[in-house]
């Protein structure tokens, strides 16, 4: 049993060292080259697919490869979901990412063009062309950095918004 068990740690650990693309000190170049020589194609189409909240689960993302989530617009997690709430289901959906062969872990993603509305008690903001109309681009670097906040505060990597609606004349 003993020597099973140190033989099992020696080949994990000399396949670790194999693996340039878990390796941070490796450049970026060199590690994306070794990852997508190890994909299936099955994994690299999981991994350009962005699947709905509502959809994903840990066996979901696990059996297809999913590399992103996204909770749309009007997309309700629980009634008044606290954060915490966002933090624990995002991290179930997690395991089944890195329980992949490879341990990709997936994005998550949330429509938050009037700030985080998903989620209970998050700042709401005016529409994006009502921001634009302000000219006032202080303004909205301050309502991108409260919705980055929040969004992050729940867990959540990346949030599509807010953008900059730009009116041309003439």
């Amino acid at each position: 049993m003993t020597m099973c068990l140190v033989w099992w740690l020696w080949t994990a650990m000399a396949d670790a060292g194999n693996l340039k693309y878990k390796d941070p000190m490796q450049p970026v170049a060199v590690r994306v080259k070794d990852l997508l020589g190890r994909m299936t194609l099955e994994e690299k189409i999981g991994q350009m697919a962005q699947i709905d909240r509502s959809v994903a689960n840990a066996t979901v993302m696990k059996n297809y490869f999913i590399g992103s989530v996204l909770t749309g617009g009007g997309t309700e997690l629980l009634p008044d979901a606290r954060a915490q709430d966002w933090v624990n289901m995002i991290n179930e959906i997690q395991k089944g990412s890195l329980s992949t062969r490879l341990g990709i872990p997936m994005m998550y993603g949330v429509d938050a063009v009037h700030g985080h509305n998903n989620a209970n008690n998050a700042t709401i903001f005016p529409h994006n062309v009502g921001l634009g109309a302000t000219r006032n681009p202080d303004l909205v670097r301050r309502i991108g950095a409260a919705t980055a906040l929040e969004v992050r505060a729940t867990g959540i990597s990346f949030a599509f918004s807010p953008c900059i609606a730009v009116k041309s004349c003439c």
